[in-house]
């Protein structure tokens, strides 16, 4: 019996593909019960992105332990679910895809993600998509699109998969990375990273069927090798993001923009909502914070229960 450490490169529910990066030879592996019981309040106890210790037969793998994650993207799995379900694991980088149309962006979605990264110290850029589509007529709105998540302090790619614009400039940063691309149904995820890399259609699925031998092949989450270097995790449309292990008097330490005025604040702790001398409160006053990042915050808020 051969035993190892390999990573977990696709979730097709109770099956799995392993690989023993950054070699890419994909063999099926199952999961020990003991393992998932462990983990009774996640949907999925094992993770693409996941290192996991295995034992390895003839006809299979067992996965017999998950070693500890350096971290995580969650999200509860839904709005009154006490579950949650990991969406990737052990994350270099994460891309997150939005289009300002055709599907309209949702600010308080991109978000919770936002937070959710912060949380976890994943590192985020976004990618705005689809630009060749709206930027005559939408100036003025990527204009202030990136006024808001700059100011924030993240990164904001324009990329249009039909002009090529913004994809070298992303290959090249996912070079030696692990790096998770989210979205919600629709953003173009699929399209972008075909442009990445030409040999790979996430739509179909890069990694063989037959490795599952026959099993349940819907693929959830995946794992691909870019030709030009490093790895990029394919993730589901994403309809609902609730968030996970963040107490509410904590998610303005996630709002990088706040907490960088925090410390101004006449009360600590302080809510940021109603307390006098409250220096995010001045900042958002002053346009130095977004209103719709506020905004974002105080729907987090206001939202605990529903969401958590």
């Amino acid at each position: 019996m051969k035993c190892g450490e390999a990573t977990v490169v696709k979730n097709a529910g109770s099956h799995f593909l392993l690989s023993q990066l950054p070699a890419w030879e994909l063999f099926p592996a199952v999961l020990r019960g003991k393992v998932r019981l462990k983990a009774s309040e996640i949907t999925n106890p094992v993770a693409v992105g996941d290192r996991v210790l295995f034992e390895r037969t003839e006809e299979t793998a067992v996965i017999t332990h998950i070693l500890p994650r350096r971290n995580y993207v969650i999200r509860r799995s839904t709005n009154l679910s006490r579950q949650a379900h990991i969406i990737a694991a052990n994350v270099d980088r994460a891309y997150l895809i939005v289009s300002l149309y055709f599907p309209e962006v949702k600010l308080p979605f991109l978000d919770r993600i936002l937070v959710t990264c912060e949380l976890y110290g994943i590192p985020a850029a976004i990618v705005l998509s689809k630009t060749d589509m709206y930027r005559e007529m939408a100036a003025e709105e990527i204009a202030r699109f990136r006024s808001i998540y700059e100011g924030a302090g993240y990164p904001v790619i324009e990329t249009s998969v039909k002009t090529g614009e913004g994809i070298d400039r992303i290959r090249e940063a996912c070079q030696g990375r692990v790096n998770l691309f989210s979205g919600e149904s629709g953003v173009g995820k699929s399209s972008l990273i075909k442009a990445l890399d030409p040999s790979l259609d996430p739509k179909i699925g890069a990694i063989s069927t037959a490795h599952l031998q026959g099993k349940h092949t819907t693929s959830l989450y995946e794992m691909y090798p870019l030709a030009s270097g490093g790895y990029v995790i394919d993730s589901p449309g994403i309809r609902g993001f609730g968030l996970v292990d963040v107490e509410k008097e904590e998610i303005a330490r996630y709002f990088p923009e706040m907490l960088k005025v925090s410390a101004g604040c006449r009360f600590t702790p302080c809510t940021h909502t109603h307390e006098p001398g409250c220096a995010v409160k001045e900042a958002v006053e002053q346009g130095l914070i977004a209103p719709e990042r506020y905004n974002s915050y105080l729907g987090m808020l206001e939202e605990d229960k529903k969401f958590r």
